[in-house]
């Protein structure tokens, strides 16, 4: 359980530095933000491990994290551009 609170805690942080380091509109609040941060953690982890950075049981680290929800907020801003002048 505790584990999940920690999680949540890094996801909150890891999300608001990425909102922080990519200023805009953004959706949400603290729930969003957090996921976001979580979110971008997995997806660094899984382009991590695509490309040999990290094993099996191995998860990204706190900067990767970052990138990866910066990454997330990137495409968002894309389909969200997309849509908005169709």
């Amino acid at each position: 359980m505790f584990s999940l609170i920690w999680a949540a805690i890094i996801g909150l942080i890891v999300g608001a530095l990425a909102k922080f380091i990519m200023p805009g509109k953004d959706p949400g609040g603290i729930l969003i933000t957090m996921a976001l941060g979580v979110v971008g953690s997995i997806v660094a982890t899984w382009i991590g491990r695509a490309i040999g950075w990290y094993r099996e049981g191995q998860s990204a680290g706190f900067l990767m994290s970052i990138a990866g929800a910066i990454l997330l907020l990137y495409i968002y801003r894309l389909v969200r551009g997309r849509t908005a002048r169709a």
